[in-house]
């Protein structure tokens, strides 16, 4: 398999639970900016969405979307942690998170990187997610991770997106269960390697 990615973006998410299952796949950087991969090829050829991440299977099929990219490597993986069984609330649950976050989390944050959106407008988005992460905090409170203790899917997605939160100054403070969160998920074996894969794919001295 290969994963298509670009660092700081939202396929940190799957990255995090390709390593997570263990299962092989080549990373593939690609430069959002220009639409190129790192081979100079176009993005567009790839995935006319021109976003990451992709997930191009052995036999050349491709899968786009992070949270469905995640549920297919969980689940080829068989790994029913990370995505419980079909069937089970337990999935259900998991899924709830995932289509949380995607809507109301991850598309808050896509406002705030938008140059063309003036200062006022920004700061009201900045509300909404606060109050967001409000809520969420509140849900974390005597669990380590969104659906209890173990570890997910969703869980990988939210550490990814509120990795944002600094750069576009959203305040994420006094909210303890979800520092608890943060901390748990960065502590993780799993995570570790995938921060430091893209920390090298960026240039950046660790």
């Amino acid at each position: 398999m290969k994963l298509y990615f670009s660092p700081g973006t939202c396929a940190l998410a799957p990255h995090i639970v390709l390593r997570e299952t263990g299962l092989p796949a080549d990373l593939v950087r690609v430069d959002i900016r220009a639409h190129k991969t790192e081979t100079g090829d176009d993005y567009y050829q790839v995935n006319p969405k021109g976003s990451v991440p992709l997930l191009e299977l052995d036999n050349g099929e491709r899968l786009t979307e992070g949270p469905i990219i995640c549920q297919y490597i969980a689940d080829k993986a068989g790994n029913l942690e990370l995505m419980p069984a079909a069937g089970t609330m337990q999935r259900y649950h998991v899924m709830e998170w995932q289509n949380f976050i995607t809507s109301d989390v991850h598309k808050g944050y896509s406002a705030l990187f938008n140059p063309t959106l003036d200062a006022a407008a920004k700061t009201v988005y900045r509300g909404i997610l606060r109050k967001k992460y409000e809520w969420i905090d509140s849900k974390l409170a005597g669990n380590l991770f969104l659906t209890g203790k173990t570890f997910t899917a969703a869980d990988a997605y939210l550490f990814t997106v509120s990795r944002w939160a600094k750069t576009v100054e959203v305040d994420l403070s006094n909210l303890p269960a979800l520092d608890a969160f943060n901390a748990a998920v960065a502590a993780r074996p799993a995570v570790r390697a995938a921060l430091e894969a893209e920390k090298a794919a960026s240039g950046k001295k660790h």
